[in-house]
């Protein structure tokens, strides 16, 4: 009786922790695509003040891109060991600056990085080493990667935020983006910003 006993309520406290803990995300299939909406993605939130305030979201443990004060969100997947990321690290910098010397697009587009298997020392020494304006978060188990379909590095996905709290994919695409003035064009013209 007393083994039955002690059973029920090991299982009872293991069910009560199991419920507590948020249900993990799942690997997709495929990328989003244009039009899908972004499986949910809880980021961890950057330590810096300048970062969070970059993003408009308030100090807590994680957010997500539709939280972003922003009309449209660029998001890239990156690995500081993935040498076409390194290679395409001056033109996402050039982008950026771009953008912030755009009085309008400064406060409508934000761009953020997503170190795929990269913990903080990771995504910090990449950082360091590129000179990345903008903020990278850590993924170091895999996570947001996974539920992203897994994608391969770099990869750019890119978010228009409505003020609803809806959003939508407009830009999903392996690779580098190329001229940063042309990508930053097709993306106004995709998101229908100009």
């Amino acid at each position: 009786m007393k083994q039955r006993s002690l059973f029920l309520f090991l299982a009872l406290a293991a069910s009560a922790l199991l419920l507590q803990k948020p249900l993990p995300m799942h690997a997709a299939p495929n990328p989003p695509s244009e039009g899908d909406s972004l499986p949910e993605m809880r980021l961890p939130v950057p330590q810096k003040a300048e970062e969070l305030d970059y993003l408009g979201i308030s100090r807590k443990d994680f957010f997500t891109i539709p939280e972003v004060k922003a009309e449209l969100v660029i998001v890239e997947v990156f690995s500081m060991y993935c040498p076409h990321c390194q290679k395409e690290a001056p033109a996402v910098n050039e982008l950026y600056k771009m953008i912030e010397a755009d009085q309008e697009l400064k406060r409508r587009i934000k761009i953020i990085g997503i170190g795929a298997g990269n913990s903080t020392y990771e995504v910090e020494t990449f950082k360091k080493h590129y000179s990345v304006p903008f903020p990278l978060v850590p993924d170091p188990d895999y996570k947001t990667h996974d539920a992203i379909g897994k994608v391969r590095t770099p990869h750019f996905l890119v978010v228009r935020l409505q003020a609803d709290g809806s959003h939508k994919v407009i830009y999903s695409q392996a690779g580098g983006f190329g001229e940063p003035k042309e990508f930053l064009n097709l993306l106004l013209s995709k998101s229908k910003m100009k």
